[in-house]
């Protein structure tokens, strides 16, 4: 009896055989033989980094770039036919490269008088102490050993820190949440080491929010050409690269519109990518830190971005103020957009460019802007979280007649 093959990657990235079975670390091509032994197929490739697969920061290291690139668009395909949606023709995905994660947030717990520090591993609380990584920015990875060391300094045996790193225009943004300097030699070491290291700034949280120790000059990231301040925990695209993909979409779909509407903007990341030419964009936001970064910066750097502070959730722009525009452009958070997506539906709208974090609710919202009168005309699908199971996406959706 032969054995079965793998025939495609499933949604958390299982192999799955064609009578539905799933096998753990296997890719399309393998053959899970009749003692349960697993035979590579062409693309199934030796995982980089020692820590695969223990380090929940990756689940696909043992796929080809092929392999991993049909894999992301599968997963946003699948997700438009789980909802009667025939997607336009493939686009091949795009896959950020490896070392290009701009921003991250690892854990840190001490074990004895030793300090681990590193992603946690898949579906546990237990640290991965990180001694490689290929996804994260060199600049990142650099501080890893020096954040390691720095907190078996602090010789508290119960610490448990959550360490975030954003690459930012001025170098790296660093904050420790968990952790509080409550003496002065403390408070010196942290200071000898955002110095000795070149932080951009330097936060803690104790428990009441983010609070700046080191912050020589104002910290931006650029978007769109226009620096941007950047408050501590502002949502940011994770690379540079995946960013550059999703914002070259919707410049290529809304190429001259010359109104545009940014719903759920944060800091303006499309919106100072759109503001070209004689184009103006609203930038709608809620949290009122990233308003207000894209409010300053539009003002400061003469761009044609009005900002406005809006929950879109509790109170969505209506259609007689959608049918101002030429264009929309919306990237929720992962749950979608349900009461602003029944509006735009509702409206004139001509060119709607969706950009998602999650293909399921994606699709929903896809749905119910094809029954308000839409149509799917193209759809990219981008891995950003690269030989990972998150993917990420950008569609237009074009008013029909």
């Amino acid at each position: 009896m032969s054995g079965s093959r793998i025939i495609r990657i499933a949604a958390k990235g299982e192999g799955q055989t064609a009578d539905g079975r799933y096998f753990a670390f296997a890719a399309p091509g393998d053959v899970v033989e009749t003692d349960g032994t697993l035979t590579r197929g062409p693309d199934h490739v030796d995982p980089p980094c020692r820590h695969f697969p223990a380090c929940g920061g990756c689940q696909l290291q043992h796929l080809s770039d092929r392999a991993l690139e049909e894999y992301v668009f599968g997963r946003v395909e699948g997700a438009a036919l789980g909802q009667g949606i025939d997607p336009p023709p493939a686009e091949p995905a795009h896959l950020s490269p490896a070392n290009s994660r701009r921003r991250a947030t690892l854990h840190a717990q001490a074990i004895g008088k030793r300090v681990v520090l590193g992603f946690r591993e898949q579906g546990s609380h237990k640290i991965v102490d990180m001694r490689e990584c290929h996804v994260l920015a060199p600049e990142l990875f650099a501080l890893v050993a020096p954040i390691r060391r720095l907190l078996e300094g602090w010789g508290e045996r119960k610490l448990v820190v959550d360490v975030e790193m954003t690459l930012a225009d001025q170098g790296v943004a660093l904050g420790l949440n968990g952790l509080s300097a409550d003496n002065l030699a403390r408070t010196e070491a942290l200071l000898d080491f955002a110095r000795d290291h070149d932080l951009a700034r330097l936060t803690l949280d104790s428990g009441f929010g983010p609070e700046s120790t080191w912050e020589p000059d104002p910290v931006t990231v650029t978007l769109g050409e226009t620096p941007v301040s950047l408050p501590p925990g502002a949502f940011l695209q994770a690379t540079r690269d995946g960013e550059a993909a999703l914002t070259a979409a919707a410049r290529e779909w809304l190429a001259g519109s010359a109104t545009i509407a940014d719903l759920f903007a944060g800091l303006g990341t499309f919106a100072f990518a759109l503001a070209e030419g004689q184009t103006k964009v609203l930038a709608v936001e809620a949290a009122r830190d990233a308003h207000l970064a894209c409010q300053a910066a539009a003002r400061a750097n003469g761009r044609q971005v009005h900002a406005l502070h809006r929950d879109l959730f509790r109170n969505p722009l209506r259609t007689d103020e959608l049918d101002r525009f030429a264009g929309v452009v919306l990237d929720p958070p992962r749950a979608g957009a349900k009461e602003q997506v029944g509006q735009i539906a509702a409206s004139k709208v001509p060119r709607v460019i969706y950009v998602s974090c999650n293909p399921a609710s994606w699709a929903k919202d896809a749905a119910s802007l094809i029954a308000g009168g839409y149509r799917l005309a193209a759809l990219r699908a981008v891995g950003q979280f690269r030989w990972t199971t998150h993917v990420e996406l950008a569609s237009l959706f074009v008013r029909a007649g």
